[in-house]
């Protein structure tokens, strides 16, 4: 009946897989769970108790494949018609988590169960990630709207799943989920928008994250120039914003303007109380900059 998936990279996952295959015990249903390292460093003696577990699999890839590659690994490895992917730093936050997602299972399906954060964490020190995060993705089912799709927390059936795939050649972090999401809008499904998160707990420091938003916007502009994905300005603000300046030939202005203001953008957004207008702008700008580099 139900395969969960997940792909994990140097992290302790063995509280979230305790946790999941004790609530899929309890619902007594066919089910398998699978945990791959992709050439993770650490925390591998700790996840290989996972195989002590019941309908448990702990798979260890030498080398790292990527985002994409590895979910299409777990789900040719998946032996049952529903996937349900989620990131390894994720906790349930609730003891109906997989029965919400069970009520699915006798269907083809895309559903996404959304994003929470708790509501005890208040490190400074991840102030840009938990703000982002709060305002932009942790959202009830009805605000996400339809055409929202995210890979920390979706259920979706196999046979779905294998006529889109992740597109293997990005290789970059960022944006296989923008591009995996389109392509099942244009096979012809819809997403089913449910209240189910999954509380996000492997938060990146506020330095980390800037860096993460820069190898992001960097691989948005490789996957732009590759001529591959012409959607994509249509489905990127940050895109449509760029497009914008370019046309009143601001570019360059822009990309100095990054130059100049750089080291006070990634002070005010590692404050306390960071802006998502300037963590906006900082992107459009670095956007600017990167285009113009060779």
């Amino acid at each position: 009946m139900l395969s969960i998936l997940i792909p994990t990279y140097n992290y302790n996952i063995t509280q979230l897989a305790t946790e999941l295959q004790h609530q899929a015990m309890e619902q007594s249903v066919d089910f398998e769970l699978i945990v791959m390292e992709d050439g993770s460093g650490k925390w591998l003696l700790e996840n290989a108790e996972i195989n002590k577990l019941e309908f448990c699999r702990h798979i260890i890839l030498d080398k790292n494949i990527g985002r994409s590659a590895i979910r299409n690994k777990l789900a040719d490895e998946a032996k049952f018609e529903h996937l349900l992917f989620m990131d390894c730093d994720a906790e349930v936050c609730s003891s109906d988590f997989l029965t919400k997602y069970l009520a699915f299972c006798n269907e083809d399906c895309i559903v996404i169960g959304g994003t929470a954060y708790s509501p005890n964490e208040n490190n400074p020190e991840f102030s840009l990630r938990l703000k982002y995060g709060r305002n932009r993705e942790a959202r009830s089912a009805n605000e996400r709207g339809k055409n929202n799709f995210a890979t920390f927390n979706f259920l979706i059936s196999k046979s779905v799943f294998n006529k889109v795939r992740f597109d293997e050649s990005i290789r970059g972090y960022g944006h296989e989920d923008m591009l995996f999401g389109h392509e099942l809008h244009q096979q012809g499904y819809e997403f089913i928008q449910i209240d189910n998160p999954l509380i996000h707990k492997g938060l990146d420091d506020n330095r980390t994250f800037i860096q993460k938003t820069e190898e992001a916007t960097r691989n948005l502009w490789l996957l732009q120039l590759s001529g591959n994905y012409p959607f994509l300005t249509d489905e990127s603000k940050l895109l449509k914003s760029f497009s914008k300046i370019r046309s009143l030939r601001l570019i360059r202005l822009m990309a100095l303007k990054f130059d100049v203001s750089k080291k006070i953008l990634r002070w005010l957004l590692c404050r306390k109380s960071p802006s998502l207008l300037v963590y906006d702008w900082y992107k459009l700008v670095f956007l600017c900059k990167t285009s113009l580099t060779k």
